[in-house]
Formats: C-alpha cells, sequence, structure tokens
C-alpha cells in the first residue's frame, strides 16, 4: 500500500503578516497531482490542518476544496487533529465524511478504533491519535500523571490490544501529534511543555509498522518506521534551512517500509543575512537573497537610520528586522541601580537613547528631551496647584498658563 504522509498544514497562517492562502492553495493543487500521478493509495494528515481553533472562512474554504478533491480521486484520507486545532469544530461531520472517505480522527476515545482499508495483501489498520492534551485525557485513559509520554503510553495500549485481536499479517500505520525525542524543533511551533517535559520516547510506538508523525515543522527520520513530514511551507525564518516535502511511503505485504521525499512547491526561499548594514548593501555575494524573504540582523554599533528602507531598496521582501551591535560587554558587576545613581531624569534618557542605539543624542536631541522633562514638570505643577486648590478653595492656576 503507498502512503502520502503530510502534516502541519496551518490554513490560515501568515508569514510575518504575509498572507500565506495562495501558497497554502498551491500546495493543496501539488498535493492532490501527487496523489493522482504517484497512484498513492490513502492520504495520512498527522494534525494541525489549521493554524488556530477558531480559523479564518477562506481557510474553511481552502480545506473544504481539499477534501473535495481527494474525494473525487476516490482516494481515502485519514487525518487528526492538532494541539493548533479544534478537535470538536475539525470533527463535525466526521461521520457522513467516512462515507466519501474522509476519516477525520479527533475524540482521543477513538485511539483503539482503526479504519480499515484492504490492498492486495490483506488488511491495513489506521489509527489516529489526535493531539492528546495530558490535562484533559489523563482521567479517561486512567493514567494517575499528566504527561505526554503517560498519555500517549496508554493510547498505544490501546492500539497494540486492537491490533493484537485481528488476524495475522494485519499492518498498521499510527498518526500521531507529539514532539518525540530526537526530533528537531524550529520556532514556528507551539509550546505543548507539561511538568518541565514535552517530549517522549519514540519507544512508546513500538509494535506498528509505521508511525505517521505531525508537530515538527522539519521533516524528519527518528527511525525507518518513525518520520516527521514536517510542513509543506515554511512559517518561521528558523526554517530557512528546511526542505519542505511528504513522505511516500510503500508498506510491503510484510509490513516492511520504505520511504521517499516528495518536495513541496516554494512559494518564495528564505533568507537570513547578517553583518553591518553598509556591508549587507554592498556584498556581492547577497546578489541570490535579493528575491528571498529576507530577515537582515544588523551589527552596526550604532543604529544607522531609516535601516528599513535602505535594505528593502536591495532586499525588497525583507520581513524582518533584527539589531545585534557589535559592542563592549557592559560589567556584569555593575547593578542597573548602579548605573542610574546620580543622574537626572534627562541624563537617564539620555544614557537610554545612547543604549539603544549605540551613540548618545546630539544637542538638537537633548533639547527634545528637556522640552519633553519640561512640559511634563509644567502639567504636574498644574495638577499640583488644582490639588491644592480643591483643598482651600482658591483657584490658584496662572490664567496665561491654563490657556
Amino acid at each position: 500500500m503507498r502512503l502520502l504522509h503530510t502534516s502541519d498544514w496551518h490554513l490560515g497562517r501568515a508569514f510575518h503578516r504575509v498572507d500565506m492562502l495562495g501558497a497554502q492553495a498551491e500546495f493543496i493543487g501539488h498535493l492532490v497531482a501527487t496523489v493522482r500521478a504517484r497512484e498513492v493509495d490513502a492520504v495520512v494528515v498527522a494534525g494541525d490542518v489549521y493554524d488556530r481553533a477558531v480559523p479564518p472562512l477562506a481557510a474553511i474554504e481552502l480545506f473544504d476544496d481539499a477534501l473535495h478533491r481527494l474525494a473525487d480521486l476516490g482516494v481515502p484520507t485519514v487525518m487528526i487533529s492538532g494541539n493548533h486545532d479544534s478537535a470538536r469544530r475539525l470533527g463535525v461531520g466526521a461521520g457522513l465524511l467516512d462515507r466519501a472517505g474522509v476519516h477525520l480522527r479527533t475524540d482521543p476515545a477513538g485511539c483503539g478504533t482503526p479504519v480499515l482499508l484492504a490492498d492486495a495483501f490483506g488488511d491495513v489498520a489506521f489509527y489516529g491519535l489526535p493531539y492528546l492534551e495530558p490535562a484533559l485525557v489523563k482521567d479517561a485513559f486512567g493514567v494517575d500523571r499528566a504527561g505526554h509520554e503517560s498519555v500517549l503510553g496508554a493510547a498505544m495500549d490501546r492500539v497494540r490490544a486492537d491490533l493484537a485481536a485481528r488476524p495475522s499479517g494485519t499492518r498498521s500505520v499510527v498518526l500521531a501529534h507529539a514532539f518525540v525525542t530526537g526530533g528537531e524543533a524550529s520556532d514556528s511551533e507551539r509550546d505543548i511543555t507539561v511538568g518541565g517535559v514535552a517530549a517522549v520516547p519514540a519507544g512508546v510506538f513500538d509494535g506498528v509498522d509505521y508511525v505517521a508523525l505531525g508537530h515538527l515543522h522539519g521533516c524528519q527520520t527518528l527511525t525507518p518506521r518513525v518520520r516527521y513530514s514536517g510542513s509543506p511551507l515554511a512559517y518561521s525564518f528558523s526554517e530557512a534551512a528546511h526542505r519542505k516535502s511528504m513522505w511516500l511511503v510503500d508498506l510491503g505485504a510484510d509490513g516492511s517500509v520504505a520511504a521517499e521525499r516528495v518536495d513541496c512547491p516554494v512559494p518564495r526561499p528564505l533568507a537570513r543575512i547578517r553583518g553591518t548594514l553598509e556591508d549587507l548593501l554592498a556584498d556581492p555575494a547577497l546578489t541570490g537573497s535579493e528575491a528571498a524573504w529576507v530577515e537582515a540582523t544588523l551589527t552596526d554599533p550604532v543604529r544607522p537610520a531609516d535601516p528599513m528602507a535602505r535594505l528593502t531598496g536591495r532586499f525588497p521582501h525583507t520581513l524582518s528586522l533584527v539589531f545585534a551591535p557589535d559592542r563592549p560587554p557592559e560589567d556584569p558587576d555593575t547593578t542597573y541601580a548602579g548605573r542610574l545613581a546620580g543622574r537626572g531624569d534627562q541624563q537617564i534618557a539620555q544614557d537610554f537613547v545612547a543604549h539603544v542605539r549605540g551613540a548618545a543624542p546630539d544637542e538638537r536631541e537633548r533639547a527634545v528631551l528637556r522640552e519633553a522633562f519640561d512640559a511634563v514638570r509644567a502639567e504636574e505643577a498644574l495638577r499640583a496647584d488644582g490639588a491644592r486648590a480643591d483643598v482651600t478653595g482658591e483657584d490658584t492656576t496662572p490664567r496665561e498658563v491654563a490657556r
């Protein structure tokens, strides 16, 4: 049986405020074309279909379009909810969708009840383990401790018990949404740490032929039978080096696994560049980054004027600007209170400007600061005079100042 393993679509998500719906629609088209061209027998989607519990209407419409196109191919699809999804919302209509060959598994209680698909060599049992929030499911699974390993272990006990009762030779596929030990995280995944522990060992999935994982956004092989497909699109600059893909998995008659990566369309490459502003603007080695979405880290010791405007002159798709000035480190033994001792408000403000920008304010800027502090002091004096007038019944506010 040939499977196409994907996950973490995050429909409705933007990339640094850039609308990604068009790129997500292109991915769906690519997935459908792959299913048709590579003669896929079943599609598995390991969670985080949407980016948030209440997705925008356009994302729902794209999901609906994806389901119709997959159903029209006559290729079964098995999908689970992830930690970004609302399991109850995603699972609405699951019974009706089953009849169309789209099998949504969003209820933890159904972990031990598989979707059975058959090929020339017999049945393949697909067990959908939706994201299991430990605190919410520990009682249902009868575990004492609300931890990821304990609830996933209990869910897998149900899987193994059901599998043991099936005819010999029944092959098995598990879909799960979790952080498994050995996986490499990126900046775009939501933290699922519970009690200081987020990861579960890969051994918790022992006893099945293939485990289709979701949650981590990089395509990864933990063991030949345990893999992350990763997200089809990059959702943070920490994924700049990722090769976005899906797994095409051939499950043999004996349960053997052969996997091939199928690349996903790239709407625009990512580039992380670092250096002084003048170096970045002049470096010929960065020509390839001019068409990319760019995260620029400026190391100028003094913050340059209009850095974003100047950067976008060469790199028009710059989305993120980070300042990491190369400066001598401050004395760690000097406390914040010690640095402020003996300084007035004006000097503290000037020191702050120097700290942030790397250079002290010039005379014009110092004059602006003086005017601001003078205005504040005048306002405070007026408030104080008003308070005294309330007490004495006299109006002590100077008329000219009041006007």
